[in-house]
């Protein structure tokens, strides 16, 4: 429990100075002229996020045996931790333009360096495979299956068809 409890609390610092973060260069892209798209949609993707933690929480803690960790749970930790080598690429690849909101500056392309050299959406992988794999290296089936279904379903139907209308279509008209 121990151990779960290091990784639970490093993670929620880890949000905390992500979300300073994102109102720093929130403030920045504004002083810049930018605007915000989707703010409606917003508060549905910190719930998910803020209940996945919750669920996390108490699967883990009503768990029969909390203290045992399954024998092969080095793996999706690893791929937990290589994700968060990928965040930091994609929170450095964005520069000040990095945000968990969708901020548009009028005349600024998307970036294409760093992993959005290859991907458009590399942080969303991201969080596909922390909701998926943190809770899968506690056993906690229920809060992995649940939370990458909600979240896919979100990002899939609602942010990302957003974000490629808002982003990407308009600086093709530009």
């Amino acid at each position: 429990m121990m151990f779960f409890a290091i990784v639970i609390g490093v993670v929620l610092l880890q949000r905390v100075f992500e979300l300073h973060l994102a109102a720093r260069n929130a403030k920045y892209i504004r002083s810049r002229g930018g605007y915000e798209i989707g703010a409606g949609h917003y508060k549905y993707i910190v719930g998910l996020h803020f209940l996945f933690f919750i669920s996390l929480v108490l699967e883990v803690s009503t768990d029969a045996s909390p203290f045992a960790l399954p024998s092969w749970w080095m793996y999706p930790f690893c791929f937990f931790l290589i994700a968060q080598l990928l965040r930091y690429w994609c929170i450095r690849s964005l520069g000040k333009h990095w945000n968990t909101r969708i901020l548009i500056v009028p005349g600024i392309k998307p970036v294409i360096r760093g992993p959005y050299r290859f991907l458009r959406h590399p942080n969303y992988m991201v969080v596909a495979i922390e909701l998926c794999c943190l809770p899968l290296t506690f056993s906690a089936y229920v809060t992995a299956i649940l939370f990458t279904l909600l979240n896919a379903w979100l990002l899939l139907h609602i942010r990302i068809p957003l974000e490629e209308k808002s982003v990407y279509a308009a600086n093709k008209q530009q």
